[in-house]
């Protein structure tokens, strides 16, 4: 009875060798990816909390988060993120209809993208803040405007990303649709387009944050509402915590929007192992 026992001991501690190594290892990539981000906020707080910082100007990490909360909860900040959600869809979602499309066939149809590169590369050097207020002055100052200088500053990294994958497409896979017999457009959707998607989504990523970069800029002009007036409101009103609190309920939508694209770009390109 007592080697039973014995024995019932030893295959429990081996049976838990390979969970603790896990739980060991998964610690420690948490530590590795997340530690030095846990340390900066620590050093806010208790720089912040102690003095050593102005309290005024960079307040501590609790302060600003009771305001986000009340902030959300008492449905300030939720109204704001609601309307500056809607701006920023709008536009990213007229990116994406208008530049995936069209750089599908700039990187097919060499003659179009000669014709049309020069006024692309001359309008995506130049600053969409730089031309905001020339479309204030063609669509006025309201909910137009703000949209489509969000739109012409996301539009340009998908368009490029997805012109930029199409040229990049392998020679040998196209080679050996064409041995199979696929026609011109079968070539096009079943190889190039698949092929082109890990560049596609690159581009999305960036437009993505090139999106709210924007939003903040255009609401901080001539708006009443969204998350950029209410950064401005706070400062101007000296409601620093709540100031705080607004930017990073911003940077959360940013990561949650980031998070949903690379999920869908790990769904969608399952046989890329670069996306695993």
């Amino acid at each position: 009875m007592f080697y039973s026992a014995t024995r019932i001991r030893l295959k429990a501690r081996r049976a838990a060798a390979p969970a603790y190594g896990l739980w060991y290892q998964r610690s420690l990539s948490l530590i590795a990816r997340y530690g030095l981000l846990a340390l900066f906020f620590a050093g806010w707080q208790i720089a912040s909390t102690a003095g050593w910082l102005n309290a005024a100007v960079i307040p501590p990490l609790d302060k600003i988060f009771v305001a986000l909360w009340n902030g959300i909860t008492e449905g300030a900040l939720l109204g704001d993120i609601t309307i500056s959600l809607q701006r920023a869809g709008l536009a990213f979602a007229a990116a994406i209809v208008v530049g995936i499309p069209l750089g599908l066939f700039m990187g097919q149809i060499r003659p179009l993208e000669q014709a049309l590169d020069p006024i692309l590369q001359l309008f995506r050097q130049t600053s969409a803040l730089a031309l905001y207020p020339i479309f204030i002055l063609l669509l006025g100052l309201g909910e137009t405007s703000k949209v489509f200088v969000i739109f012409w500053a996301a539009l340009f990294p998908i368009l490029l990303s997805t012109i930029s994958g199409v040229k990049e497409v392998d020679g040998k896979l196209l080679e050996m649709a064409r041995t199979f017999g696929a026609g011109r457009l079968t070539l096009f959707y079943r190889v190039i387009v698949p092929a082109s998607v890990p560049s596609i989504f690159v581009g999305l990523r960036l437009s993505a944050t090139t999106a709210l970069l924007l939003l903040i800029a255009a609401e901080m002009i001539g708006a009443n509402q969204g998350i950029g007036f209410r950064v401005m409101n706070a400062q101007y009103n000296f409601q620093i915590p709540m100031m705080f609190a607004a930017i990073f309920l911003l940077a959360f939508a940013g990561l949650l929007a980031n998070a949903i694209l690379v999920i869908l770009q790990r769904r969608l390109c399952r046989w890329n192992s670069r996306n695993h």
